[in-house]
């Protein structure tokens, strides 16, 4: 995968007070920036994405598409601690001379969205027209949003939430005990924890779709199957599919940051925080969603000022913020990019916008 790179040579302070030597930065930019630098759209990822938003979000980001190069300068940054050019667990510890792996440092979405900035900086772009980002993504644009809310003039939040909760908590634990069950974690190579990745990938997974999707794709045809479902088959496939392309440090790592994302900490509550925003707000969520309810996407509805609540219905759960592109940028289009060509494929639009 081909990426910009930025080496920020200076000591990188995180929430914890711990202390990065220093950090590479990746990062891929679609388009041409305009004269007055107002056709910036920042693109934040979620979990185990990359850069390349073209790649992960092929619906959404494109010639013609509701993020199109053509009219719009797209940024979009590898997180802190992923596996994909940003320094994370298997980067090189300046102090020792060797990979972090189980010793990189605890990281939050605040320390994710600082580095943002630093590149914010770097590209010399002091005023951001769209940010937007679902799941792990939404959390990093909420925290932008509140941290620099004189700098973001719209906000799209599809699929996330204010405050991470115990449900999802309770999710990560497991992936994570699915690793540390695997006694090649503690050997601090880049191969390390690659069967218990598989397995905590397949518990992901339950979360990111629901029953639903998976009897509507996984159920078997044949009445006289008794053993080697489909099911299962996908499951392991999955599973094999992100160890070949991610690490299990970095896995293990980013589900403490999804665990302690919550904009409410040290700032008053949620209320508090959240009032904070500026930016024009669209909130975008899946009817189905069992992983970031429906309900937390009217909490940040009431809270934040401006902003306007969609709901969408899918049978996809989670994935539907990856997969139900034509919806999303159909309500984008109506909402920020006024292109009424593209076809806007929603329910009780009404309903819930008056919320």
């Amino acid at each position: 995968m081909a990426y910009n790179l930025y080496k920020h040579n200076q000591a990188f302070q995180l929430e914890s007070g711990e202390y990065l030597e220093e950090i590479d930065i990746a990062y891929t930019t679609y388009g041409t920036l305009n004269d007055d630098k107002s056709n910036v759209v920042w693109i934040c990822h979620a979990f185990t994405a990359n850069s390349d938003a073209m790649e992960w979000w092929p619906g959404m980001v494109g010639k013609g598409l509701a993020f199109d190069p053509d009219k719009h300068f797209i940024i979009c940054a590898n997180i802190l601690g992923s596996a994909y050019g940003t320094t994370g667990p298997l980067s090189v510890n300046p102090k020792t001379g060797k990979p972090y792996y189980r010793n990189f440092p605890f990281i939050t979405v605040r320390d994710i969205v600082n580095v943002n900035i630093i590149l914010a900086g770097y590209l010399k772009i002091d005023k951001i027209n769209t940010l937007t980002g679902g799941s792990v993504g939404g959390h990093q644009a909420i925290e932008w949003a509140i941290m620099q809310p004189g700098k973001i003039k719209n906000l799209i939040l599809i699929a996330t939430n204010a405050r991470f909760s115990a449900w999802g908590n309770a999710f990560n634990a497991s992936q994570r005990m699915a690793i540390e069950a695997d006694p090649s974690f503690y050997d601090d190579k880049p191969e390390g924890g690659a069967k218990g990745l598989e397995t905590a990938r397949s518990i992901a997974l339950i979360s990111y779709r629901n029953q639903l999707a998976y009897n509507k794709t996984q159920s078997e045809q044949n009445n006289q199957v008794q053993d080697n479902f489909k099911a299962e088959s996908y499951q392991r496939y999955q599973g094999k599919k992100l160890t070949n392309r991610f690490n299990a440090y970095s896995y293990y790592t980013l589900t403490k940051v999804l665990d302690a994302h919550n904009v409410a900490r040290n700032r008053g509550g949620l209320r508090e925080a959240m009032a904070k925003i500026l930016a024009n707000t669209l909130i975008v969520g899946i009817n189905s969603d069992i992983l970031f309810l429906p309900e937390e996407q009217y909490v940040m509805k009431q809270f934040i000022k401006k902003s306007e609540l969609f709901m969408i219905e899918s049978d996809y759960g989670h994935d539907g913020f990856l997969l139900e592109y034509t919806k999303i940028s159909g309500i984008i289009a109506n909402k920020f990019l006024q292109n009424k060509e593209t076809i806007i494929q929603q329910k009780k639009q009404e309903d819930f916008s008056n919320q």
